[in-house]
């Protein structure tokens, strides 16, 4: 028996050394997270290596999205133009708040391909009531096809009267098409989705696990938000689709988010990332870069915007490198609001740098955690920039889930990217990226309105935290890197 326990413990040592050889030489990961998951598996060996089984793996990159046909529609002819036309200081910039951010509008057309468009109408929603009431009229008014991708999708109060209206819409012979998160949507199953395959409808899942509990693409979830209807209407933002959402949730009270309805010919790259997901994570037929995705879209408004995606099958982390040429910009102010603040060491010091600049940062987080080592890690990082001068809301009414950023009342953010390693590096995330005065402004005052439901954080108030809460900062602070 004594040999037999003598036997499975040098196993156990003997896999741990391998697979900390396999993490440091052949996975080549950032240095940090590469000691966080050393801790991991000598700290706690068995469980260690079943963890890093499920969360640690590196996603296989190579052909994940099928990008054949996107020439159909010349949107890379569009890219190389706006790429050429700015290096030779010949673009046609309608506004001059587009213009001032040319070098920002430039990184992301490289960085991701992401064409500017300069004709879209965007209102704001940071309501779920509104956001879901103005969603669902849209939806019923679907002539061609709806294009629907949510992170989580509860089939709930909420969820079961927008699925209603999809079934009915597909019995009237539009084209639906429902693509959730096989982890973010947990509990739902295609078969739950019948009564809508049944009337026409078309339904995914996201890197779903091979068996029930077996997922090995467990850590790498697609948490972007997307609904295209008929080509023509577009949403992107924090909201998911359940009760909570609608403030019905007694943990969390209030839901306090950021959501976008668009319109104009942001349409277009807004559809290219669905069919991008819809054709990666379905074994039907592709969608087709036909014309009834991408209608000519008569001009709407005038607000200037990009759409970035994100993700790990790319090289570089778009997003986060949007959110830090935003930080380089700033003259006079930063707001950021996230659930989620655990920013690496780079965006950690842009804000330092931006405090002690004379930058007026503040940010805003809840006061309470649905996640509770990301809250607490959350609360340590806000700390070390409330030396530098920045300010810190928590915010009181409820529970705020909101990812905005906004520069200097000209330039401002809205998506699905949290300011952490998880959205910057794991999952798929999505953001427009606005060049545009009235409705960075518009931003900003919903900003300053939430300070007034907020308490401010002072360093003194922070110096003053218990013991209690200074362990748990610990611990938490050195599992950032892999929350």
């Amino acid at each position: 028996m004594a040999s037999l326990i003598t036997i499975t413990v040098t196993s156990i040592f003997i896999l741990n050394i391998f697979l900390a050889i396999a993490l440091i030489f052949l996975e080549r990961r950032d240095p940090t997270a590469t000691w966080a998951w050393l801790l991991v598996l000598f700290f706690v060996p068995l469980f260690g290596f079943i963890i890093y089984l499920l969360f640690g793996r590196k996603l296989r990159k190579k052909h994940l999205f099928r990008w054949e046909g996107k020439n159909r529609i010349g949107i890379e002819t569009l890219i190389d133009y706006q790429i050429e036309s700015i290096e030779k200081g010949t673009f046609d910039f309608r506004l001059d708040d587009t213009a001032h951010y040319q070098d920002m509008i430039y990184l992301h057309l490289r960085n991701n391909h992401a064409v500017l468009t300069q004709d879209n109408d965007v209102q704001v929603f940071n309501d779920g009531v509104a956001k879901f009431d103005a969603l669902l009229n849209d939806l019923e008014n679907a002539k061609d096809h709806i294009h629907f991708q949510y992170y989580i999708l509860r089939l709930d109060s909420l969820g079961t009267r927008i699925l209603d209206v999809l079934i009915k819409k597909a019995k009237q012979g539009v084209k639906v098409r429902v693509l959730f998160d096989d982890i973010g949507s947990r509990g739902l199953r295609i078969k739950h989705l019948k009564e809508l395959i049944d009337s026409g409808g078309e339904v995914a899942a996201f890197f779903p696990a091979i068996l029930p509990l077996i997922n090995p693409r467990l850590n790498y979830r697609n948490h972007r938000k997307i609904v295209v209807i008929d080509g023509r209407i577009g949403y992107v933002g924090g909201f998911n689709v359940g009760d909570e959402y609608l403030g019905l949730d007694k943990r969390f009270g209030y839901w306090r988010d950021t959501h976008l309805r668009i319109e104009g010919s942001a349409l277009h790259p807004l559809q290219t990332r669905f069919i991008l997901d819809w054709n990666q994570a379905t074994e039907m037929e592709d969608i087709e870069y036909a014309e009834r995705y991408f209608p000519a879209i008569p001009r709407k408004g005038s607000v200037g915007l990009q759409i970035v995606s994100s993700g790990p099958d790319a090289e570089w982390e778009q997003i986060k490198d949007g959110y830090l040429k935003m930080i380089f910009l700033a003259k006079e102010y930063i707001y950021i609001q996230t659930p989620y603040f655990i920013p690496d060491v780079s965006f950690l010091d842009a804000l330092r740098i931006a405090c002690l600049s004379g930058v007026d940062v503040r940010i805003m987080i809840p006061n309470k955690p649905d996640h509770m080592f990301v809250y607490w890690a959350t609360y340590s990082n806000v700390g070390k920039l409330l030396r530098a001068g920045a300010k810190v809301y928590i915010y009181e009414n409820g529970f705020i889930h909101s990812k905005q950023i906004v520069v200097d009342d000209e330039l401002s953010t809205v998506g699905t990217a949290n300011i952490d390693v998880r959205s910057f590096k794991l999952n798929f995330e999505i953001n427009a990226f606005i060049y545009d005065r009235e409705k960075s402004h518009e931003l900003a005052e919903l900003f300053e309105q939430d300070m007034q439901l907020s308490t401010e954080l002072t360093y003194d108030m922070y110096l003053k935290r218990t013991r209690w809460i200074k362990i748990k900062e610990s611990v938490s602070r050195l599992l950032s890197p892999i929350l």
